[in-house]
């Protein structure tokens, strides 16, 4: 979206896209079942969707970010039918037909059967045939480059295939690598996943917003050491009416949620099915039963094909009989500090979908997320255009080049140390265990000691001297990104002393507004600590009600007077 917008806004730009894996058919969006959420329908809002988002958020979004994200999801649907050339299913009366999603008061999730995400990441590649953007596929960045003054200059970057280091120079850079839920041990997202431009941003000074807020899905697969546990089933199965059960057979969200049942929010719902397995109700594999057979198996394979498809390869059938789930860490919410243009602080860097934090605030609806990564990427690219010939290109800081280079080749250049394999199973442990569904001070205190540890032996590790499509290599650079994300998660963890959408405290169990309607930004200090700095949430649109504080006890509590440091 950003490639397409900046090229038709200014098509004398100079494009190329850097991408880790294969351009357009790598990432997340290509795995999305579910749908993109969108105000179509006259019976239905924006401000119903706004109050949908917040509630999902817990007021801690930035409003304005989310009220462009509802208020340009209509247009980007409609552009993504008309322009881009996407098929979304029709009802009988040729209107977009929308479905049921957890979390929403109206049914708003436009979709292509359970395979939206391919639908429109193969239609937006197809259309960038006709631009013809330099394409760097199989190429990772590795850190982002500013010139003396501070601006953007480009960036550092490795092709996997040769092992070969270049530096790119550009007028404007664009991150939206995704996010770092690849360091849990039960896990969503792309292999490929793994946080590298949050880290890129965190380690060239920019502010990182909701590191805290880790969403947990409460449907991911368990198919024992196959590389499917922790995939989606995704969140038009509970909207459908998909039951949940504990090996008891006991529909456990009667206890949780009794209202909304199976179709709570994902924080809710991924909470309560760890809460069984922990209580000693879950199945011998740690997880839960997800069953929507008694819609009938002819209307399962109809509705959720992708989803019978993805189970079968498991041996396990969704049309027929339960399937057995587990919560899996899913997206971050947390990211880099941006305005609604994805500007950054930085002039010429801007930051889109999910390396940019606030639009979700403590919890994404499902439908949301690839709304986001449209929507957001199309208006970077409208930014993009405008901000690239207003720019010259600049000279990178040689010591930033040297440094980052130096830093890449290290792993290749040391004759033994610890397995970037073996360090990478003990960092998803810990923060499965430490910084998880439910935390507490200890378990939190614990894993920040044990990342300290693993920074450690990240730090020696070695790997065979061919650079050229070395898996030991990528995998140790990954850790460095997956690392650096979760010192930032877990201190911003630490800090927010209070339970608050996917953020669960257990000594702390209760959402706290008067204390905790705030948001804590984490930046890297100069000597490579973590800088926590607490802000008030600018309610500039919709208050929290009807149990949000009254305005006095906001101004008691000083949240208006800015930050309030708090040194590590």
């Amino acid at each position: 979206m950003c490639v397409l917008h900046a090229a038709q806004a200014a098509p004398e730009l100079d494009i190329t896209i850097v991408s880790k894996g294969a351009v357009g058919r790598s990432g997340c969006t290509r795995m999305v079942q579910g749908g993109f959420n969108a105000v179509l329908s006259p019976d239905d809002s924006f401000e119903l969707h706004f109050r949908d988002t917040l509630e999902g958020g817990k007021y801690l979004n930035d409003q304005e970010l989310a009220w462009t994200l509802i208020n340009d999801a209509p247009k980007v649907i409609h552009e993504l039918e008309t322009r881009v050339g996407c098929f979304f299913d029709r009802g009988e009366d040729g209107k977009i037909r929308q479905k049921a999603f957890a979390g929403q008061a109206f049914d708003r999730t436009v979709h292509r059967g359970d395979l939206t995400g391919i639908e429109i990441m193969s239609r937006l590649l197809d259309q960038t045939f006709r631009i013809k953007p330099r394409e760097l596929g199989d190429v990772r960045a590795l850190d982002l480059l500013l010139d003396e003054a501070g601006e953007v200059a480009g960036l550092t970057m490795l092709d996997v295939r040769t092992g070969a280091v270049a530096v790119l120079r550009a007028r404007v850079v664009v991150v939206a690598t995704g996010g770092a839920a690849t360091m849990y041990r039960i896990a969503a997202p792309a292999r490929e996943k793994t946080g590298d431009g949050v880290a890129m941003c965190y380690r060239a000074g920019l502010e990182l917003r909701d590191m805290e807020m880790m969403q947990f899905h409460p449907t991911g697969l368990l198919a024992g050491e196959s590389r499917l546990t922790g995939a989606v089933l995704e969140e038009g199965l509970r909207g459908a009416g998909a039951y949940l059960y504990n090996a008891h057979g006991e529909r456990y969200m009667e206890r949780y949620d009794p209202e909304r049942m199976e179709r709570a929010t994902r924080d809710i719902v991924s909470r309560a099915s760890y809460q069984e397995i922990m209580s000693g109700r879950g199945t011998p594999a740690g997880g839960v039963m997800i069953d929507i057979s008694h819609l009938g198996a002819e209307e399962v394979e109809r509705r959720f094909a992708g989803m019978v498809a993805r189970c079968r390869q498991i041996g396990q059938d969704l049309a027929r009989e339960p399937v057995e789930i587990s919560p899996t860490s899913h997206f971050a919410m947390g990211g880099v500090v941006i305005d609604e243009y994805c500007q950054t602080s930085v002039p010429g860097l801007l930051v889109a979908g999910e390396d940019a934090g606030g639009v979700h605030g403590a919890n994404r609806l499902g439908g949301n997320g690839v709304a986001e990564s449209t929507v957001f990427g199309a208006r970077a690219g409208d930014r993009a255009a405008i901000v690239a010939p207003e720019r010259d290109l600049r000279d990178p800081d040689p010591a930033q080049v040297a440094a980052s280079v130096d830093r890449a080749l290290a792993p290749l250049q040391r004759e033994k140390g610890p397995s970037p394999f073996q360090v990478t199973r003990d960092l998803k442990e810990a923060m499965w265990e430490g910084c998880g569904v439910v935390r507490d001070r200890e378990g939190l205190v614990r894993a920040r000691e044990r990342i300290e540890e693993l920074t450690e032996q990240a730090a020696q590790i070695a790997v065979p001297e061919t650079p050229q499509v070395n898996n030991a290599w990528q995998e140790t650079l990954d850790l460095a990104n997956q690392l650096t994300v979760a010192r930032a998660m877990i201190d911003s963890a630490l800090v927010r002393e209070e339970s608050r959408g996917a953020h669960f405290r257990s000594d702390y169990s209760e959402q706290d507004n008067a204390h905790w309607l705030r948001y804590i930004v984490a930046r890297r200090g100069e000597g490579g600590e973590t800088e926590i700095s607490l802000h008030p949430v600018e309610l500039t649109r919709k208050r929290p009600e009807p149990d949000g504080p009254p305005a006095e006890e906001l101004e008691r509590e000083d949240l208006e007077e800015g930050r309030e440091d708090v040194k590590r």
